[in-house]
């Protein structure tokens, strides 16, 4: 019924029980996943969690934030790992002026990278942008056959209706239950059905109710329910809608 289209579940804080929880949210209704690399080591980790779980799928690639762990030898693991049959994307990739404003050059480049292997490779894209809205809208602009997904949307409604116009999906988290949501609800509400995606960002952004908490797929539930009040429609088809949005991304 669901499918959560960005959950970090090669992370330590499901080693305690990552394999039982999968196999437990699969169960209740959880259909889909892509587990989204940060570096090579991550990477490698997802793609080890799909060869065990036949619904979860691995994206791969350098986080912005990781910048200082590239090599060249990395990068070129991210290169093979990208070619598995259960790599579905390159990322998560991007730009993050939130903790980092002073390699705005270096994350370009790298940014311009993993764009460079996701067109080799025919793949979709899933960009992590934060406070670098005018950067990331630039270099995608220069590649009008990607296509991807800004995950965790933070941009404004008007660069909300560009990217739209392209033909991107952005993906909406537990931030969407938060009291100051305010811009995001606004984007949301002007998103088409068919290019909305739910991500949970696990084991981080857990919505309302479950802020403070360890979050898993399980949790999509309340971000559907969101989604759903503000577009008038019932949370099962929110779920029906956005598990087929992620399917034509990813699987077409």
């Amino acid at each position: 019924m669901y499918f959560d289209t960005h959950a970090h579940y090669d992370d330590k804080a499901f080693d305690p029980d990552r394999d039982e929880l999968l196999a437990r949210l699969h169960k209740e209704g959880l259909s889909l996943v892509i587990d989204p690399g940060c570096e090579p080591e991550s990477s490698r980790a997802a793609i080890g969690l799909a060869g065990r779980h036949e619904f979860v799928y691995a994206a791969v690639g350098y986080h912005p934030e990781e910048l200082d762990q590239y090599s060249e030898e990395g990068f070129e693991e991210i290169k093979t790992l990208a070619r598995h049959e259960k790599c579905l994307a390159i990322g998560e990739i991007g730009l993050d002026y939130y903790w980092d404003a002073a390699h705005k050059e270096e994350q370009k480049a790298l940014f311009h990278r993993q764009i460079a292997l996701a067109l080799e490779l025919c793949k979709p894209v899933i960009i992590h942008d934060r406070e670098a809205h005018g950067d990331c809208m630039e270099i995608i602009s220069g590649y009008p056959e990607l296509r991807g997904v800004f995950h965790c949307y933070s941009g404004s409604a008007e660069m909300a209706k560009e990217l739209l116009k392209r033909g991107w999906y952005l993906g909406f988290d537990g931030p969407v239950t938060y009291k100051n949501a305010r811009k995001t609800l606004e984007v949301l509400a002007l998103c088409p059905l068919d290019r909305i995606l739910i991500e949970t960002d696990s084991p981080y952004l857990s919505p309302v109710p479950m802020r403070g908490k360890r979050n898993d797929s399980g949790n999509l539930r309340y971000i559907c329910e969101k989604i759903a009040e503000i577009k008038g429609e019932s949370p099962e088809r929110i779920a029906q809608a956005t598990a087929e949005n992620g399917r034509c991304l990813f699987f077409s």
